[in-house]
């Protein structure tokens, strides 16, 4: 895990990485450390590389002592090194001192933490997905064997994640009746025929930012969105990449169910087919389509609530 800490653009530009970097390894003394050296560097700045989630303590722990943070994506940094002369060469002080310059050098914004009730959604949501492939992993494994005693403990580990799915959907449910955004989401949401509760819930936990930004960063941060592949004269194939895994999968998933019950989905597939297309683009096409149109549905949702939240109540009358 690398916390690396640039005291300001300036100073990451220079490339101070000795006196403005910090590595650690271990957690708990890490946090600690990472507040002695801002405290110690005057630093403004957190910049942290996302590695699998062992990130987020140190980036709340950052945020409660005032400092800002950002999470950058190891990819960015993958494409910043070899232009800046670190190509081949690999070590956690090289690492730290490269975040740190690409973190002055790009003068990224600082990141706010999730709400807890945002990180109990996505808990859930996520453990409920992993149950979800767990069962289906256990069904098909359970088709290949004849062994009576196997069979068996294929049947107490279904039974188990069948007790447990239940509660765990739930839970989830409760949590989104709870927030009076989510319920008003998950209404809209649902007016799309083929959307359900799990797509729902995926898209809230996994990308609360849904009604906030444009249809095209929406659709880069989900991974749908073609990207151009142009140079002068040439025209490269559009290809997508990239983006937010969990949310691209529920979305190619629920989008072939929209295909065939929303009218103007189905159209559009047609025109695709008519025109040659290919499976994998009429796929693609129309994970894109759907999550343009779950975002125009939050932007109303989030519109309504701030007019109704900016307008004045009347007066109490008063009791006599």
């Amino acid at each position: 895990m690398e916390w690396i800490l640039p005291s300001s653009s300036l100073a990451a530009r220079r490339r101070t990485e000795r006196s403005r970097s910090h590595i650690s390894n271990k957690q708990t003394e890490g946090i600690a450390g990472l507040a002695a050296f801002c405290h110690n560097h005057d630093v403004e700045l957190v910049a942290m590389e996302a590695t699998g989630g062992l990130r987020t303590a140190g980036f709340r722990a950052a945020f409660r002592i005032g400092l800002s943070g950002h999470h950058r994506q190891p990819a960015g940094g993958a494409q910043f090194a070899p232009e800046h002369g670190s190509a081949g060469k690999k070590t956690d002080s090289i690492d730290a001192g490269m975040i740190a310059w690409y973190a002055g050098d790009q003068e990224i914004p600082a990141s706010v933490p999730a709400p807890q009730t945002q990180l109990e959604l996505r808990a859930r949501v996520t453990r409920l997905r992993q149950l979800t492939e767990l069962r289906t992993t256990q069904l098909n494994q359970q088709r290949l064997v004849t062994n009576r005693a196997v069979q068996a403990g294929f049947r107490k580990m279904l039974g188990l994640c069948g007790q447990t799915d239940p509660g765990t959907g739930k839970s989830i449910a409760a949590l989104i009746d709870a927030d009076p955004l989510w319920r008003e989401l998950d209404q809209a949401f649902r007016t799309i025929k083929g959307v359900a509760d799990r797509t729902v819930a995926r898209i809230m936990a996994e990308m609360p930012e849904i009604g906030t930004l444009s249809n095209k960063t929406i659709s880069k941060l989900a991974g749908v969105a073609p990207l151009a592949q142009d140079s002068g004269k040439h025209q490269g194939k559009r290809a997508v990449r990239g983006g937010r895994a969990a949310v691209r999968e529920i979305l190619f998933i629920v989008a072939s169910v929209v295909g065939r019950h929303e009218p103007d989905f189905v159209a559009f597939q047609k025109r695709l087919r008519d025109a040659g297309k290919p499976p994998k683009v009429i796929r693609i096409a129309l994970a894109h389509k759907l999550l343009v149109r779950l975002n125009a549905k939050a932007r109303e949702v989030r519109q309504r609530l701030a007019i109704l939240r900016s307008e004045p109540r009347p007066p109490l009358l008063a009791a006599y």
